[in-house]
């Protein structure tokens, strides 16, 4: 069935407009051309085809483009691979298809566009490996992941036409793999875009208060930056530079994070906003020296606070961000953060990575470096074929949303690492044979372990010896998905490498005594040296842990009560073990833990201890064959979410039993005598309430406090932290909840 009158005349506003948004990056008549041969060939190829909106198919392709050549900046033959983008998989089109019409290059987009699609179909550790799968594009052309973004922002726009429990999978998926990698791809508008959506499909309640929030205050605000804006435009105006300068509020994702990170309210948080001055560069000075000049004339006008100066000037960020930040204490003792950037740098902030290979050929950007190395590194993790996808997955992520410091080499070259990193990290980040040999470090010139965490502003220097090499436990110190990856690959090849010996050693030795190796030896061997398989039994004979004294007694031994038994389990559909149509898997599932036995189909997840009124979502857990049931915003929730999808179920709290859940309370406020004996009487005496654990803390005159209690409900939680804070002298009751980052 085809189009309507009315579906042509939209689908026909919606190209136009694409290309009108064209018309610049299309260099002659063969490129527009190109754009309405692909459209024709995407629109024939869904022709009748409609999304969960009811709206014809087409329209999706179309709006991916306009993002594609708008919002990031790409060029033609991008334009072309996003109106494309679905054609193989969802048509009989081939990618053989495609070339014969477009060419060998979109081609391979389109390609690299379609083996992406069923990233977020699998389940398990499947859906990860993927994953993993996709970013190897990255090493063939960075464009296919630029236009995945690109389909993600239009599906993340259009969601409200999804059911709950696929928005939750989505969600999950964008916040925990997406956002990042429009951060780390120097997408920052995409990314403050996808994070807003994420939250507000997932606290719809918290975002639309802040929303509302934010708009109550929009008088009050504009009021306050024309008066703080005035004395800098007359200073810069003044001295002959050619600038812009607007207030822009934060994103409400942003500011959610705060007020969750922080446990304050929207009125606590002062720096909402921040004040952007963008100019445009004399050609007879240097853009660093312009950025500075007008921080010292701000600086003049307003004082600065001197532990809030982000110079990513200097020193750029890895997705190639440059700004000079600087916090001032503008009128009425308000903090106002003031961001200093060229009109190139609001470019590269703006479209990233399509910005930062434009002005590299232009050889305007001296410091592309960063991002060229991380690129590198990506490769290297891509390709270097973990054994663990899943792990992969969080290092990568890792790699991709941290703050970031800035360490420099003995000869005073800089290197950029996560936050948190150590000494290690900085080795292997130097070259996987430094760091496989790395035995100290000298830290501004001091002798330290390898494993000492490093800080913006060092300098380190590397100590290696051929003696050393490196051991599984170094894995617990090193964050950075190189180090990780290097340290897992020798221990691999090491590993190998002692299974070879181990089975010469033993082979030799069952040798002398004339004894073929056969699965009765092993029945026999496994169990007298504790190991579960022959590779385990090889690698440490091979590793020298293992001695083969004694073998012949255990040889001629009866084995009869040592032999070992594995038993597996596979449980095809974890519905039906559940006793749950798998029809209605959609449905909610009712969480009764009134009785803690082993039957029960529910765990509470220990991770964040939900309680009845708390938003829960179930996760089943294919190792217990039972659901653990999450709270909404629990962090490892979003992980598994991302990670294994279609493991979600929706749940939903019992009301007819009083059960009682453990939950704890910190507190925090001026000390004085008595408050103890105050907190229990409230506790116990009036609200009835059995107390766990109270452990309280005085230190100069502030008490810091935390309390186990067992509560029917968020409820009564409520109450209690609400009776609590009106003791005297208590100024901070949170709950300890697993928090969003």
């Amino acid at each position: 069935m085809g189009y309507s009158q009315e579906d042509e005349r939209i689908i026909g506003e919606q190209f136009e407009r694409l290309m009108a948004s064209c018309a610049k990056i299309c260099k002659n008549e063969y490129d527009k051309d190109l754009i309405q041969r692909a459209f024709f060939l995407a629109k024939e190829a869904h022709e009748g085809v409609r999304r969960r909106s009811g709206e014809p198919y087409i329209l999706h392709p179309i709006a991916v483009a306009q993002i594609v050549v708008d919002e990031i900046g790409l060029g033609v033959k991008s334009v072309v691979a996003a109106l494309l983008h679905d054609v193989v998989e969802d048509t009989d089109y081939t990618v053989e298809d495609i070339e014969s019409r477009f060419g060998p290059k979109i081609a391979l987009m389109v390609d690299g566009l379609t083996k992406m699609s069923g990233v977020f179909k699998t389940s398990a550790s499947e859906q990860a490996e993927n994953f993993r799968k996709m970013l190897l594009t990255l090493s063939d052309d960075v464009r296919v992941i630029l236009i995945k973004i690109a389909d993600r922002l239009h599906n993340m726009r259009t969601l409200q036409f999804m059911p709950p429990h696929k928005q939750m999978k989505i969600t999950s998926e964008t916040i925990y793999l997406f956002a990042p990698l429009a951060y780390r791809l120097g997408l920052f508008a995409i990314k403050s875009e996808l994070e807003d959506l994420s939250l507000k499909y997932r606290f719809p309640e918290d975002y639309k208060q802040i929303e509302a929030k934010i708009a109550e205050t929009e008088a009050d605000r504009s009021r306050f930056i024309e008066k703080f804006n005035a004395p800098i435009i007359e200073k810069l105006k003044s001295n002959d530079i050619d600038f812009e300068i607007s207030g822009r509020v934060k994103s409400i994702y942003s500011i959610w994070a705060k007020m969750q990170r922080k446990h304050v309210s929207f009125e606590e948080i002062y720096d909402i906003f921040a004040v952007r001055i963008v100019f445009r560069p004399s050609p007879l000075i240097p853009e660093k020296s312009q950025c500075w000049h007008i921080y010292s004339l701000i600086t003049d006008i307003y004082k600065p606070k001197p532990d809030r100066i982000r110079d990513w000037v200097n020193i750029p960020k890895a997705n190639g961000y440059e700004a000079l930040h600087s916090t001032v204490m503008g009128p009425d003792g308000v903090w106002v953060e003031v961001q200093i950037r060229s009109e190139r740098m609001e470019e590269i902030a703006e479209r990233g990575f399509a910005a930062h290979w434009k002005y590299k050929s232009e050889k305007l950007s001296k410091e592309e470096g960063e991002f060229d190395r991380w690129m590198k590194q990506v490769r290297e993790a891509l390709n270097s074929s973990p054994e663990n996808a899943v792990e992969f997955l969080d290092n990568f992520k890792l790699s991709l949303y941290t703050s970031e410091i800035v360490v420099f080499t003995p000869k005073g070259d800089s290197r950029t690492l996560p936050q948190g990193a150590t000494a290690l990290d900085f080795a292997y980040e130097i070259h996987t044979k430094i760091g496989n040999s790395a035995m100290g470090a000298k830290i501004n010139r001091k002798i330290e372990s390898i494993f000492a965490p490093i800080s913006s502003g060092d300098q380190v220097e590397i100590i290696t010896s051929k003696n050393v090499k490196p051991k599984a436990e170094w894995l617990e110190h090193v964050i950075t998905t190189k180090a990780k990856q290097s340290i897992m690959n020798f221990l691999k090849k090491e590993n190998l490498n002692n299974i070879a010996n181990g089975i010469v050693l033993f082979e030799g030795k069952l040798k002398e005594y004339g004894v073929p190796p056969s699965a009765r030896v092993f029945r026999k061997i496994l169990p007298a040296y504790e190991c579960a398989t022959k590779d385990e039994f090889y690698s440490k004979l091979g590793a020298g842990i293992l001695k083969l004294d004694g073998i012949e007694k255990i040889l001629r031994d009866n084995p009869a009560n040592k032999i070992l038994k594995f038993w597996t389990l596979q449980i095809p559909n974890p519905f039906r073990f559940l006793g749950v149509d798998e029809k209605k898997k959609n449905k909610k599932l009712v969480v009764d833990s009134s009785e803690d036995t082993e039957e029960s189909q529910f765990i509470i997840a220990p991770c964040c201890n939900p309680i009845p009124g708390d938003e829960v979502v179930g996760y089943k857990n294919e190792v217990t064959h039972k659901i653990d049931v999450h709270k909404k915003n629990c962090n490892e929730l979003i992980k598994l979410a991302a990670q294994h999808g279609n493991n979600l179920t929706p749940v939903t709290w019992s009301s007819h039993k009083a059960m009682s859940y453990l939950s704890v309370l910190e507190m925090r406020g001026i000390d004085r005598i008595g408050i103890l004996m105050e907190l229990s009487q409230v506790i116990t005496g009036e609200l009835n309430i059995n107390i766990r654990e109270l452990h309280i803390q005085s230190h100069d005159g502030i008490f810091e406090g935390r309390i186990s209690l067992y509560v029917k409900n968020i409820k009564d939680l409520r109450m209690i932290m609400e009776k609590v804070r009106r003791i005297k002298g208590v100024e901070q009751v949170n709950r300890v909840e697993n928090k969003i980052e």
